[in-house]
């Protein structure tokens, strides 16, 4: 072959890799109960950095989910088919037990395993993470009606992925989602107009049009429909016990900016056949659980995408030479990098507390309920907005071979801004803090307790507390508070990673972020961390180690 086709400069593939090579989130798991599941997160990690599971992940996204309204025949059947990689994603992570399995388990820390495994795994392609997070947090939702959930919530747990049109209760395990949004609403769920009627043997009928149904081929969804009382939450399933269709129409797939392995539809309900959930009238009560637990998930995935960014760029860099020296070598991008890392790390550091604190909540800890309803609010509204600019970023430091299909990195780029999207876009996520901040009983309280652990070990992370007291005050005005708002979550949400990186990170890592986070020494971009930052550490931690 002619010399001038001689591959040079490039670096390898990346493959036979551990996800779960991460030291922020081995240690949550040692430090937080959950040191009994690492073996499986391991093993999990190790799969979903094989060849095999990167492949799936590819042609699961390449080759769309495609709506199937009529049969040869004319007649209706409403399906959505996928390609077999989504399948075997599905498998894998419902066998590892990253949907429902967790409210099953007994063990303390279960929560924090499975949040653990969940990020490990949506490294490797996060679109079908959205019905598994979606099965994950109906459950607590399902709660509400006990005799409901006597039936389904062990199907929800088990770990078989039986996928196919049959009556839920003749499954050997299930998939929910949620069907909420409205076009006339949006995340304004109380301006609904689907209709529930009794049906006079112990069900509902529903009829109306949802803009927005995640995974339609779901084998039951949880709904909301205007009642006599007011927004009631439904189950609803896809196919009735007799094994007649619900009629459930899918009208179209959202064409979407990412998400691709994942069907979104516009669906009709044509006087379907729905089970009330919770107290009539109480449907928004009733549903919140699932919403706050989804939330967590866009957490743990907004950190699971900036992990998966940050290994690309460190890989890339570490095998690539310019300017006569390679490119991990070079000040500026490791400082760039250095950069990265701190806030990858000091988002999957909160993740796994927050996950933590679903763990305690669950065994009766009402001060880490308060810490967690709080705390995923301004978590939802900050570390989801920056996984954008973090996958920019991981992005532009691949250069042009970073903006090619082939690298991974334009996947990652369309999927980040879901994730601050889903279950409520900024303005929604930072009204919910002062909601909360409002309306739950020792929320700031336990805020304030968790920050203050820190108190007195790093000067920059004390003087960023104060100010955040000193912003507190000013909310008594509502239309002040509003406008504060924003400001409000990203500085609770700064000043809860200082505390925790201060407690738990390595030195190098909590001084780049009170320095450039907290005391303001940083610019607008990634790669302004202050000179003499020791970021040899900083990168130690975030190297893929797997790969090299």
């Amino acid at each position: 072959m002619s010399a001038t086709h001689e591959v040079l400069n490039q670096a390898p593939p990346l493959v036979g890799f551990s996800t779960a090579d991460d030291p922020a989130l081995l240690e949550a798991l040692r430090r937080d109960g959950g040191g009994w599941g690492e073996p499986e997160v391991r093993d999990l990690g190790a799969r979903a950095g094989s060849a095999e599971v990167q492949d799936w992940a590819r042609m699961a996204e390449e080759h769309s989910p495609v709506l199937q309204t009529h049969d040869r025949y004319g007649h209706r059947i409403d399906e959505v088919e996928y390609h077999p990689a989504y399948h075997r994603l599905m498998d894998v992570a419902v066998e590892s037990g990253q949907h429902a399995a967790a409210w099953s388990e007994t063990r303390p820390g279960a929560h924090l395993v499975r949040a653990a495994k969940f990020y490990a795994f949506a490294q490797a392609e996060p679109g079908h993470g959205c019905p598994i997070s979606m099965t994950y947090a109906a459950v607590p939702a399902l709660r509400a009606e006990p005799e409901l959930a006597a039936v389904y919530e062990p199907l929800l747990a088990a770990r078989t992925y039986d996928f196919g049109l049959r009556p839920p209760l003749a499954k050997r395990g299930l998939i929910a989602g949620m069907s909420m949004t409205e076009k006339q609403g949006g995340s304004d769920v109380r301006a609904n107009t689907t209709q529930a009627v009794p049906d006079g043997a112990g069900g509902y009928v529903l009829t109306g049009h949802k803009w927005f149904t995640s995974a339609p081929m779901s084998d039951v969804f949880l709904t909301l429909a205007q009642t006599e009382e007011g927004l009631t939450c439904f189950l609803v399933p896809r196919v009735l016990p007799d094994g007649s269709r619900n009629p459930l129409r899918l009208m179209r797939l959202k064409n979407k900016l990412g998400n691709r392995s994942n069907a979104s539809a516009e669906i009709e309900y044509e006087s379907a056949m729905a089970w009330q959930v919770g107290e009539p009238g109480r449907g928004v009560r009733t549903i919140v659980e699932m919403v706050n637990v989804t939330r967590l998930d866009c957490v743990i995935g907004s950190a699971a995408g900036m992990r998966a960014g940050l290994r690309q760029a460190l890989h890339h860099a570490e095998h690539r030479r310019a300017f006569g020296a390679e490119l991990v070598d070079q000040p500026l991008m490791r400082n760039v990098l250095a950069d990265l890392a701190v806030e990858s790390e000091a988002a999957t550091t909160l993740a796994m507390r927050l996950a933590t604190a679903l763990d305690r909540a669950e065994a009766g800890d009402e001060g880490e309920a308060a810490l967690r309803r709080l705390g995923l609010a301004v978590s939802k509204y900050w570390v989801c907005k920056r996984g954008s600019t973090h996958a920019a970023e991981a992005l532009e430091c691949l250069g042009g071979n970073g903006y090619v299909e082939e690298s991974g990195m334009p996947r990652l780029y369309r999927e980040a801004p879901l994730l601050s999207i889903w279950e409520g876009s900024g303005n929604v996520a930072a009204l919910d803090v002062l909601r909360a901040l409002g309306r739950e009983s020792g929320a700031l309280e336990a805020f304030l307790a968790e920050v203050d652990t820190a108190a007195g070990a790093d000067a920059r992370l004390d003087a960023a507390v104060d100010r955040l007291r000193g912003l507190l005050p000013q909310l008594t005005d509502p239309e002040r508070a509003q406008l504060m708002a924003r400001r409000l979550a990203e500085q609770m949400t700064l000043v809860l990673q200082g505390s925790l990186l201060v407690r738990y990170s390595h030195p190098a890592v909590a001084d780049a972020f009170c320095a450039s986070r907290l005391d303001g020494d940083w610019g607008h971009a990634f790669g302004t961390l202050p000179p003499g930052t020791d970021t040899g550490p900083i990168l130690e931690r975030a190297r893929p180690k797997d790969a090299r």
